[in-house]
């Protein structure tokens, strides 16, 4: 049995890439990304046909997709933190008259201990 050739060990670890960013498996992914720049570096020096390389921009493509969902997702959790962060220090609301308020909440006192 002959070794694999480097587009086809990339198509592999794009499909590798694919289950771990469905997974959102971002160990693996870091792992990955290191090895597809690796491969891709091999075709690029070996000037690979443009006819080998069109199924491959597909999984690329379709694997960026998920990289910039996935990014997205980690975005709006970190915004979400930062307003539930945000809320359990202080809370606007409006008055009687309709102006704007701020409402803090009351600082968390800590006991230490001494030896």
């Amino acid at each position: 049995m002959s070794e694999p050739t480097t587009t086809e060990r990339l198509e592999r670890l794009l499909k590798q890439e694919r289950e771990a960013l469905l997974k959102g498996d971002f160990n693996r992914i870091e792992s990955l990304v290191e090895e597809k720049q690796d491969l891709v570096k091999q075709l690029r020096e070996h000037d690979a046909r443009r006819e080998t390389l069109l199924p491959l921009r597909a999984g690329l493509r379709r694997n960026q997709e998920l990289f910039d969902q996935a990014l997205a997702g980690i975005r709006n959790v970190a915004a979400r933190l930062g307003d539930l962060s945000r809320a359990r220090k202080s809370t606007q609301t409006y008055d009687s008259l309709g102006r704007k308020q701020s409402i803090q909440a009351p600082e968390k006192r800590k006991l230490e201990r001494k030896a």
